[in-house]
């Protein structure tokens, strides 16, 4: 039988159940991508846009999907400039009602390559797309006010005036909420902000933290805001690391108030993953959030650095929050289902030789004020790393299933090729960020890799 056209080699192909690949893009296989957004333009086109992910250069992948079965690579959109600021990221982006906006961190990540001698970028660049899609025109930038730190994570910006940032900010170890006017671009200003108490470590007598000390599982363990907050009216949903899910009030948004909180440690979340509570996703019009726990890359880690510690379970939950104020979790969703040609029995081992962190990372996020977004709220769609994409009926919450999966083909660089030529584990195929179009493509972007363009099979539409 023919190799698909994905296929990396014979034999090569990854694993799909009610799927259908209809694109693939390398890009210039200078770097990957990262987190990714789409937008439509009133000529009905539809561009995507990447953070790099991967390689020596940082900045913005620009691909036009107008037509998902030949994806165009534009160009690679450099900002900010490489050599001045040669340690900073542009880590995440969004984009809503013309604007793209770009998070940038310069510490605090596992691979960050911290440099105090350098200048810094840690906030978020505003750029306007109006003008033209594929040349960005810079309008601002707005600073988190700690340099060489995490500086902005993922974010939340749903158009109109506010945009909702998980940030360092000074005096509070970890990243906080913090709230940002861009009623007028050009000169965006915070107007609010909420932490955890426990945060505030200029409120402790003799308290010192790090701000440039990078991802570990102390610091892991602790509640920071990993995001995004995700905002539906007048409530915020947090997923805040250790301290689990907050529900905030923010109908006045210079003051957040706590309404709720649910955590999920010490029976979830593993001992060498990622956030341990990662993002909170309110379905769209009902009274449940999906919450994840994030698991981890097995490339990170060798079986000798784990040395046999058994690894909590990560995943995704179901939780009632019809009353805010008593968040509660009523179901969990399955394992993901493990092909029957599959080379491993789970995906908790995959040649790593011994139990690895293992789990989700990130959802598609439906936003009303993109209009080019998928909105349903009876499917979750999770690039779930090594796993590959799952998409599951959340119909009853009660009874979660999984309709489809794709595990794409593994990479086959050398270690030279590689965008990431440090990791010491298997090299294994992950799957990293996802979005859904209106139209019902799926984009999902892989780690030492380009991206892929999926449909669903009519069957379970």
């Amino acid at each position: 039988m023919a190799e698909v056209f994905y296929a990396k080699g014979p034999g090569n192909s990854g694993y799909i159940k009610n799927l259908e690949v209809v694109g693939f893009s390398e890009m210039d296989c200078k770097s990957g991508m990262f987190q990714m957004q789409l937008y439509k333009t009133d000529d009905g086109r539809y561009y995507l846009y990447g953070s790099c992910f991967g390689g020596e250069r940082q900045g913005i992948m620009i691909n036009e999907v107008t037509d998902p079965s030949r994806p165009v690579f534009h160009k690679f959109f450099e900002c900010p400039d490489n050599e001045k600021y040669p340690t900073s990221k542009a880590c995440k982006v969004q984009v809503a009602e013309d604007k793209l906006i770009v998070a940038f961190s310069s510490g605090g990540l596992p691979d960050a390559k911290l440099d105090l001698s350098v200048p810094s970028i840690n906030g978020i660049y505003i750029y306007s797309l109006k003008e033209d899609p594929l040349n960005p025109k810079f309008l601002s930038y707005w600073d988190t006010g700690v340099d060489h730190s995490e500086g902005v994570h993922r974010f939340m910006y749903n158009g109109g005036r506010y945009v909702h940032l998980s940030a360092t900010c000074p005096s509070f170890e970890g990243m906080i909420y913090r709230i940002v006017d861009i009623d007028d671009p050009t000169n965006p200003k915070e107007v609010g902000r909420w932490w955890a108490p426990h945060q505030f470590a200029d409120g402790y007598p003799g308290r010192e933290f790090d701000p440039h000390a990078g991802h570990n599982p102390e610091l892991m363990n602790k509640g920071w805001m990993h995001g995004p907050p995700f905002v539906v009216g007048n409530k915020a949903y947090l997923g805040y690391g250790g301290d689990g899910l907050y529900v905030l009030d923010i109908s006045d948004v210079t003051r957040p108030r706590c309404l709720g909180n649910l955590r999920f440690m010490p029976a979830f979340s593993s001992w060498y993953a990622g956030a341990r509570t990662h993002t909170a996703l309110p379905l769209p019009g009902r009274d449940f959030v999906v919450v994840t726990n994030e698991g981890e890359r097995f490339q990170f880690y060798t079986k000798e650095q784990i040395n046999g510690m058994a690894q909590a379970m990560n995943n995704l939950h179901m939780v009632d929050v019809h009353d805010p104020s008593r968040p509660t979790l009523v179901a969990e969703f399955p394992y993901p289902e493990v092909p029957k040609d599959f080379p491993y029995k789970n995906f908790n081992d995959m040649g790593l030789g011994c139990q690895g962190p293992f789990g989700p990372h990130n959802v598609h996020e439906p936003m009303d004020g993109k209009s080019w977004l998928e909105m349903r709220n009876d499917r979750v769609y999770c690039c779930y790393f090594h796993a590959g994409l799952r998409i599951y009926d959340v119909s009853d919450p009660y009874y979660i299933k999984e309709l489809a999966y794709f595990i794409p083909p593994n990479p086959v660089k050398t270690k030279e090729e590689s965008l990431w030529p440090f990791f010491p584990g298997p090299r294994n195929a992950v799957t990293e960020d996802c979005i859904v179009d209106d139209r019902g493509y799926i984009y999902i972007t892989c780690l030492d890799d380009g991206f892929y363009i999926l449909k669903q099979d009519p069957s379970i539409l």
